[in-house]
């Protein structure tokens, strides 16, 4: 049983790993679009949900793309509503592979393993992806197939009914029971698709009567928020305030649920009848005829089904007026960081959560402009440090300029790190190229940190020596760094413009011939001033160092914006 468990796991997390892979960009496409109304984004959670068969993989690019700036952190509590319905299309499955009749999903698992086989074994990435989808789908229901015989063997014996209708026997606390249950198993195998499953074997085999079948899918529901904001608490603000989110929905649904628990389930009875099955909620099985027997079992999987969908459609009716409150309140459960010691964590990539390869492209991009706002604000601190004539204050301003270096040290370490991790999945040629032109320009940012710090070497020589500049070199180094300064927000602007939007980097390349030439004719009128002893010499070289240094920034900054257009024309 543990063994078709594991199958089952595992092709869960294939064929939702393969659909992701082979349609990465139109998901996270479709997902950006989709999201201008409220319906929309339902909509587009109970699409991609139903298409991946996980509300995890969904929420996990929606971590991705609230990081990436493409979702507001509101309309991503509306596509986790709509995740939260899609997920219910698996349990529709799983009571089709139940209900009996002459179709049978497990039937076809096997043979479904061969057509896997060959469309792995293509040279085509996109035949490959499909491949692990259906090779997924194959070990999901065969291991489903499996667990349900394996689990009747186990099971069918008295001691294991009697145990099981002693639990059943306490009323509330018996519902309570199979709650946190329901929970527990979803914890512990991390798959909420896996408790349905054996709730589901449970229920169709006459081990536990639908009411405490009911009781579990709704410990279900918390045991996935557990999953999640466990996996989030490794992550950033984003990451975190999207697993509460989702979280607070669930657990607000199995709370008004609770407390109308047997009028739910009489609604969910008279929906079920529908269908023309016997009401589970109201027959008695020892009391009814055989034929009725058959249909009320015939019906428990179709029963379970059920439920979960009213409960997360009706939560859902509910809730989703309330997305500005539930917003409020996770941004009180989560608050933003304070000070300065946040710009030594990435804000954007989610080390705990890593998405599939495609995806994870987009928070290493936005990491990647934060990067460079990061580089932009220890450029202030050059400056202060330049025109800084106090000693004791100079060495406060010169400390934030080793603390910077030291700062995007490690932020170019973590974003290679996490290239690195990214890359070990299937990549698309055109993100191949993309992960290269990152590493360029995380390598171009280190060293515009190793700049600052060397100039602040370069002051404090000149400080030690008990020199200083005069006011008219202070004059022209200011105007050089207005000129690195044009530069800096030029390169902001092209990176957030991005890679796929940019057409020319004339911004980036008038402010780097601005920074030449001045730097020209500063290198021209000192050898002239040294000549004409207006200048001590030891001064001029400290000087002409700093002007030297400040050039050396010009050329990382453009570099970088070379290094998006050679990613736009794929070199």
């Amino acid at each position: 049983m543990l063994g078709s468990l594991g199958m089952f796991l595992y092709g869960m997390s294939l064929m939702s790993g393969g659909l992701q892979k082979m349609a990465g960009d139109k998901l996270r496409s479709f997902m950006a679009t989709m999201t201008s109304t409220t319906l929309k984004r339902v909509l587009t959670g109970v699409i991609v949900t139903a298409l991946v068969q996980s509300s995890t993989a969904t929420t996990l690019m929606l971590v991705s793309f609230v990081n990436a700036g493409l979702l507001s952190l509101a309309n991503a509590i509306g596509v986790i509503m709509g995740a939260n319905i899609g997920t219910t299309v698996t349990a529709w499955i799983f009571a089709l592979s139940f209900g009996g009749g002459s179709f049978s999903l497990g039937a076809i698992a096997v043979p479904l393993m061969f057509l896997g086989y060959l469309l792995i074994a293509s040279k085509k990435k996109q035949n490959k992806s499909f491949g692990e989808f259906v090779m997924g789908f194959a070990f999901l229901f065969l291991g489903l197939s499996t667990l349900r015989e394996t689990s009747t063997l186990l099971l069918d014996n008295d001691p294991v009914r009697i145990f099981l209708s002693h639990l059943t026997g306490y009323g509330i606390g018996s519902i309570l029971i199979f709650m946190v249950t329901g929970a527990l198993m979803t914890l512990m195998l991390q798959s909420s698709a896996a408790t349905m499953a054996i709730t589901m074997v449970l229920v169709a085999n006459g081990y536990i009567p639908f009411e405490m079948a009911a009781a579990m899918v709704l410990g279900e529901n918390i045991g996935t928020t557990i999953t999640s904001n466990i996996a989030a608490s490794v992550a950033n603000v984003s990451a975190k305030r999207t697993a509460r989110a989702h979280m607070l929905f669930n657990v607000f649904g199995v709370c008004w649920v609770f407390c109308i628990f047997h009028p739910f389930l009489r609604l969910v009875g008279s929906v079920v009848e529908l269908f023309g099955f016997p009401n589970p909620a109201t027959t008695d099985f020892s009391l009814a005829d055989v034929q009725t027997r058959q249909a009320l079992v015939a019906s428990l999987p179709y029963s379970v089904a059920t439920l979960h969908s009213l409960f997360n459609v009706i939560n859902t009716l509910i809730l989703i007026w309330f997305v500005p409150v539930i917003e409020r309140i996770v941004k009180w459960m989560v608050p933003s960081p304070k000070g300065e010691e946040e710009v030594f964590r990435l804000k954007y990539i989610n080390r705990g959560l890593l998405s599939t390869s495609e995806l994870s492209l987009n928070e290493a991009k936005s990491e990647v402009v934060h990067f460079g706002e990061i580089c932009y604000k220890g450029f202030g601190y050059i400056r202060q440090a330049v025109n800084e004539k106090d000693p004791e204050k100079f060495e406060a301003i010169n400390d934030k300029l080793v603390k910077y270096e030291a700062i995007t040290d490690n932020i170019e370490y973590e974003i290679a790190q996490y290239l690195a991790e990214v890359s070990k999945g299937e990549l698309s040629d055109s993100s191949t190229i993309r992960v290269k032109s990152i590493y360029k320009i995380i390598g171009e940012m280190e060293s515009l940190g190793d700049s600052g710090e060397a100039i602040g070497r370069m002051l404090r020589r000149v400080h030690v020596h008990g020199k200083s500049f005069d006011d008219e070199m202070l004059w022209k180094l200011n105007r050089l760094m207005d000129y690195v300064e044009e530069a800096y927000k030029a390169m902001l602007e092209n990176l957030n413009v991005g890679y796929q939007n940019i057409s020319d980097i004339s911004n980036a390349s008038d402010a780097e011939y601005n920074i030449n030439t001045y730097r020209n004719s500063l290198r021209e009128e000192l050898i002239t001033n040294i000549e004409h002893d207006d200048y001590k010499y030891q001064v001029g070289v400290f000087y002409m160092d700093v002007v030297n240094e400040l050039e050396q920034i010009g050329d990382f900054i453009i570099n970088i914006s070379q290094a998006l257009l050679e990613e736009k024309n794929g070199k």
